[in-house]
């Protein structure tokens, strides 16, 4: 029988509403096919066709009504199984979405109650510190102190000297850029209003260091025309702003003006190494690099630790594009092969 057949089988005996009237291999299907054959159905099929309430099928079969009357009563029992699948449906959907609403309501109560644990709420504002400054795992053994000094430069207080030393040595890996640069800008806000209150140069000096090192010069601008701007400035206070300034213009890519600066800084302090560095730096972004050398050469004499010097041509060149960064290796390396050496392994 195909499908056609067995479709056409469930229409005539008015049952195309149940699915097992049409499907090859279900119960009711079979029966069909048995009592459209004009076969006896067992007493099992008698049964089912009880227990599924098909009276007036079971009722022609026993020849109790003929196929007219089947007909009338067949398409009413149709429509009440129609209208109770309907109502059943519509109580079904009911439930679903009770069901539903009342997992989300648990699902919210849940994450509800975790927002409100303490343990929970503590370990999700550590998890979100840590990543606000770039940290991730820390050992059990560092993390009370650096958990400690987070919320401090988080809050915004200044840190003391033992903490700052001890991160940077003992805990270094934890001393990230992100830390280093919200720290920054914390001791850089502090000397600001120190040199606010007391006037005293080394602080507007020590602050614009730290705004360079905050990622904010144009803050260490301000700061630095200011304190410049006031009467009876010592040679090494007037110096010094001088330098720090420069490194600011430096940091914003003015470099003819933070040449000018050094060189003011170098008239004025000529045996302070720390213009001399500026210069050296300033010369060699320009593109000179006999000048730049020769002011690092002069650094280094006046007292300029190599170490720091190194370090200065390490950033000096990690800014620079590939072929100046050739061009400023190659060039060293000629000048002193053995001073310069280590640019060799780069």
């Amino acid at each position: 029988m195909n499908c056609e057949d067995r479709n056409s089988l469930a229409e005539r005996y008015i049952l195309d509403d149940l699915p097992g009237a049409s499907q090859i291999g279900a119960r009711l299907n079979g029966i069909l096919v048995k009592v459209d054959a004009g076969e006896p159905l067992s007493k099992l099929s008698q049964s089912f066709l009880a227990a599924s309430k098909l009276e007036a099928l079971q009722a022609m079969i026993n020849g109790e009504i003929d196929w007219a009357t089947y007909q009338e009563k067949a398409k009413l029992e149709r429509t009440e199984r129609i209208e109770r699948a309907e109502k059943q449906a519509a109580v079904d959907a009911a439930a679903h979405a009770a069901q539903a609403a009342q997992r989300a309501t648990d699902l919210k109560d849940y994450f509800a109650a975790r927002a409100n644990d303490p343990k929970l709420r503590r370990q999700k504002e550590a998890k979100e510190l840590r990543s606000r400054f770039g940290i991730g795992y820390v050992d059990a053994e560092f993390y009370p102190r650096v958990m400690a000094l987070l919320r401090r430069v988080s809050n915004g207080d200044r840190l003391n000297a033992g903490d700052v030393v001890w991160i940077q040595t003992e805990a270094e890996e934890y001393w990230t850029e992100e830390l280093q640069r919200a720290w920054n800008a914390i001791e850089a806000e502090a000397l600001t209003r120190a040199w606010n209150t007391s006037g005293d140069p080394w602080d507007a000096i020590n602050a614009s260091s730290h705004w360079r090192k905050a990622a904010k010069p144009n803050s260490a601008l301000d700061l630095t025309e200011a304190a410049l701007a006031k009467d009876r400035l010592a040679s090494k206070e007037h110096s010094a702003l001088l330098t720090t300034r420069g490194g600011a213009l430096r940091d914003l890519r003015r470099l003819e003006e933070a040449k000018s600066v050094g060189l003011e800084a170098h008239r004025l302090m000529p045996d302070n190494f720390r213009p001399c560095t500026l210069l050296g730096a300033v010369h060699i972004e320009l593109g000179d690099l006999v000048m730049g050398h020769s002011w690092y050469v002069k650094a280094e004499k006046l007292g300029a630790a190599r170490r720091e010097v190194d370090q200065e041509l390490r950033s000096l060149l990690a800014r620079a594009s590939k072929s100046e960064q050739l061009r400023i290796r190659e060039f060293l390396i000629a000048q002193d092969p053995e001073r310069f050496g280590w640019l060799r392994r780069k």
